[in-house]
């Protein structure tokens, strides 16, 4: 088959951290030139739901694979899921979005106390409770409100001089959870920028080879190795993992809209026709 040339498979909408509406992000996926595109908002299904109606309005749109990114953790460490084409009416995939929903509005409630008790900060009611209203909030709706109520000059600063030291309970989805959630729906689950770990932490080497089998061991079955932030060294190294298991690979931006600068279509790939065989039989399966 003839594939497509330039794709995104790792974006983010209002939905979760991003700030583009699924209708806006669209727009600019079609004046990027994406061809195949996919919205991948954390630990939410909303999204495929919405663009399936989206596109049935859209005729000539870009082709759309539905998409999620779970936010995991274990002893070993943290892990951004990734799950795609599953079927989002079957109950796995809902029961762990309803468990990573429910986790992400404790966390949420946690930073908001704690920036009251930590840091003498108290942020308006209403806008509070509007973050709170959101599907799914996080440290970038905090963060923004910092910035705009002149506790700190940027997103950056706002995360990690506040938010990122305020200790919230270890609520999290395991990788196997969202991993076998994404399979009995029909989907493929996905290592997201494989090598990072928590924080500033780099995975390479051995320690990401154990990493990788663990998760293989539980149905993981690609990597994302085309990714806005890797070097060409980091990106050779995660296809040549993929080589070495015969993983499907992936390509995305890790687009969230003004909350990151990163352009939609930032992977890496200038063109899917020329990438490695395990990114062709991604694209060949799913399309």
């Amino acid at each position: 088959m003839s594939l497509p040339g330039k794709i995104d498979l790792h974006m983010h909408t209002k939905i979760s951290d991003g700030t583009d509406t699924p209708e806006e992000i669209l727009n600019h996926i079609c004046d990027a030139g994406i061809e195949v595109f996919s919205l991948t908002d954390h630990d939410s299904i909303k999204s495929s739901f919405l663009m399936g109606d989206i596109l049935a309005a859209r005729p000539g749109a870009p082709r759309y694979i539905p998409g999620i990114e779970f936010s995991c953790k274990d002893e070993e460490g943290k892990y951004h899921i990734l799950g795609y084409n599953y079927d989002n009416s079957l109950e796995p995939i809902r029961a762990v979005v309803d468990k990573g929903h429910n986790y992400r509005m404790i966390k949420v409630r946690e930073r908001i106390e704690g920036l009251r008790a930590q840091f003498g900060i108290e942020l308006p009611e209403d806008e509070v409770n509007e973050v709170l209203q959101l599907d799914n909030p996080g440290k970038p709706h905090l963060g923004n409100l910092l910035v705009k109520h002149g506790y700190s000059p940027d997103m950056r600063t706002a995360i990690g001089e506040y938010l990122n030291a305020i200790r919230t309970k270890s609520y999290y989805i395991r990788p196997e959870e969202a991993i076998e959630g994404i399979l009995k729906s029909g989907g493929i689950p996905i290592l997201a920028h494989p090598c990072y770990g928590s924080g500033d932490q780099l995975i390479l080497g051995e320690e990401m080879d154990m990493r990788l089998r663990r998760l293989m061991d539980y149905g993981l079955k690609g990597l994302e190795a085309y990714y806005s932030g890797f070097t060409d060294k980091l990106r050779d190294q995660m296809l040549a993992l993929a080589d070495k298991y015969n993983l499907y690979v992936t390509a995305g931006s890790d687009y969230h809209g003004t909350n990151k600068i990163i352009e939609l279509g930032d992977n890496g790939l200038d063109d899917a026709n020329e990438a490695v065989p395990g990114l062709r039989r991604f694209l060949e399966d799913v399309l």
